[in-house]
């Protein structure tokens, strides 16, 4: 199949987490950075129940062209428990809005895998032979990280965003540059705080962090049909805790529409390991693929792992968190070896 770009919205910059656009951390002499709220999605006010209703019914009906791996496969279509009212504009939920289910929360998921056309954005760089998607979709799996490691990981992540946190409702912390939001900007945790780190951390918190993005790393590989070696780790990688505090800067507004790699070059394979449950930890967070036909969401859930192409072919956005807390960790790959970064090491 040929090559395909989709049109982007005109809107903000943005990457990983919606909205936020991250240069290299305060440890790695550089800034983050949000983009600007102009040119959002615009929302047709006049869909009515019924056209919702009837959308619904058409979107569980479609299938999506999904391609399970193995396991569990949930119904596609209406979310688990409904559309929650606190998500429903006025005038009902416009076409576009209406929601297909890659992956419920409720689902255990040994592999499901979504392909779709590759955007042209891999062809204004160089490419890389085993590496460079030729292949582009998105996949979700239960069957790469335990609940039980995924709780430790999340420990990590609430001891280190326990020593600041964004006055706002989205808070970063990144183990590799040492950036963490602190109020209304960001700190390097490591010169700030200097040899508390090690009250706060240990080697074990360190191993484990690493053995989780190798085993990721190994499964995106496979997926895609490349080598494991031929992936390096690239910036930003990043744990973040969001939660319903009204934002008191773009740097809070995680919820824009996005592409990974029109912000960042040098992404290749993004993926998103969550640390926390949909609508039992949090409500709203949902992760939505913008697709032109309709959109699909994924349901977090502790040990979850979502992974895609980073071009223009996965458009997607994080909804807005209503209640609770949500947590994960980005941790993206890029196939050009002068991108690479190392894993963090315990000062």
């Amino acid at each position: 199949m040929a090559p395909q770009r989709r049109a982007l919205p005109r809107g903000p910059e943005s990457a990983g987490w919606g909205g936020i656009r991250m240069a290299p951390g305060p440890g790695a002499g550089g800034e983050l950075r949000a983009g600007s709220r102009k040119g959002r999605l615009q929302q047709d006010p006049r869909g009515t129940w019924l056209k919702a209703a009837i959308l619904l019914l058409l979107a569980a009906a479609a299938g999506g062209g999904l391609v399970v791996w193995s396991g569990l496969r949930g119904q596609d279509g209406i979310p688990e428990g409904g559309i929650s009212t606190d998500e429903i504009p006025e005038g009902g939920i416009p076409a576009e809005e209406v929601p297909e289910v890659l992956a419920r929360r409720g689902d255990t998921l040994q592999g499901r895998f979504m392909e779709v056309p590759c955007s042209e954005d891999y062809g204004s760089q160089r490419r890389f032979a085993g590496c460079t998607p030729r292949k582009c979709g998105r996949g979700v799996t239960d069957a790469v990280i335990t609940r039980e490691e995924a709780e430790r990981i999340r420990r990590i992540a609430e001891r280190g965003l326990s020593l600041g946190g964004s006055d706002g409702g989205a808070s970063i912390l990144d183990l590799h540059s040492g950036a963490l939001s602190l109020g209304k900007h960001f700190v390097n945790l490591y010169r700030y705080f200097g040899d508390k780190i090690q009250d706060i951390f240990t080697e074990e918190d360190f191993a484990l962090y690493r053995d989780v993005r190798q085993r990721i790393q190994q499964r995106i590989a496979q997926v895609f049909g490349i080598s494991s070696s031929a992936l390096y780790l690239t910036k930003p990688t990043f744990f973040s805790r969001m939660n319903s505090t009204a934002a008191k800067t773009t740097h809070d507004e995680y919820w824009h529409p996005h592409v990974d790699k029109v912000t960042y070059g040098s992404f290749d394979y993004t993926s998103l390991l969550y640390l926390s449950d949909y609508s039992k930890d949090f409500g709203g967070g949902r992760f939505v693929f913008m697709d032109a036909d309709s959109n699909r969401t994924v349901e977090p859930r502790a040990g979850r792992v979502s992974f895609f192409t980073s071009g223009s072919e996965n458009l997607h956005r994080v909804e807005r968190v209503r209640w609770g807390t949500r947590f994960a960790v980005t941790i993206s790959f890029s196939c050009d070896p002068q991108h690479g970064i190392a894993d963090p090491l315990l000062p």
